[in-house]
């Protein structure tokens, strides 16, 4: 498994990469990926550490694990690449952010530009067996990605964590609510945004009024 990640990233994670739950982590999902059909692409496993560095993080969004589907993974959660459908939690991600800022539908559900301004799209579980959600859940993944938030929560201030459903709201518990904001909701997905537990939350623009009031710059939705 290659492990591509900005530098600032490897001060921090490189001894949980040799921890051997690490090791059998990577040897599980090299077997995956040279038997099955697995997503995002392994160059883009570790794609949210790639384009946002250690340093630079202003908010924290966590997804569950990355879409199952044939061409739309690509390292971020919630994003697809250009010219890829979107997704109905996307759809609804981009639809509150119309009525929360006033941003127009965008043309492509592609997220990279959040990513390069420091908002952290991290899934749960980084890997995916093709059309099995959670297929690579209870592997590791877990364990590796929940020391990232609380290394974030020791390491940083003044993050925002954007905690949306029921199993996100449950990593706030590895979260020092005293050094950090977190904001939570339920879920984009048209089962829980359609019985009115996602939109109207504002979190894009609550985000960006908690960035401001602590000198940070606002992120550009």
């Amino acid at each position: 498994m290659n492990v591509d990640i900005h530098p600032s990233w490897k001060a921090v994670l490189n001894e949980e990469f040799d921890k051997p739950y690490f090791k059998v982590l990577a040897n599980y999902v090299k077997e995956e990926y040279s038997n099955h059909k697995c997503f995002p692409p392994g160059k883009w496993i570790f794609r949210a550490f790639e384009l946002c560095p250690f340093d630079e993080i202003k908010v924290v969004i966590l997804g569950q694990d990355p879409y199952h589907g044939v061409g739309q993974a690509n390292g971020l959660c919630f994003s697809v690449n250009e010219n890829v459908s979107m997704p109905p939690s996307l759809l609804n991600i981009f639809k509150e952010l119309e009525t929360d800022i006033g941003k127009p539908m965008p043309g492509s559900g592609s997220l990279t530009s959040w990513a390069q301004q420091g908002v952290l799209l991290v899934n749960a579980t980084l890997t995916v067996r093709a059309h099995q959600a959670g297929s690579h859940q209870g592997k590791g993944w877990e364990e590796f990605t929940d020391h990232v938030i609380q290394t974030i929560s020791k390491q940083r201030e003044n993050v925002v964590f954007l905690l949306w459903g029921g199993y996100a709201k449950k990593k706030q518990r590895l979260i020092d609510t005293d050094k950090h904001m977190v904001f939570t909701s339920g879920h984009p997905s048209p089962l829980s945004a359609n019985r009115g537990y996602w939109f109207g939350n504002r979190h894009f623009s609550k985000t960006n009024v908690f960035l401001k009031e602590n000198g940070k710059q606002e992120i550009s939705w």
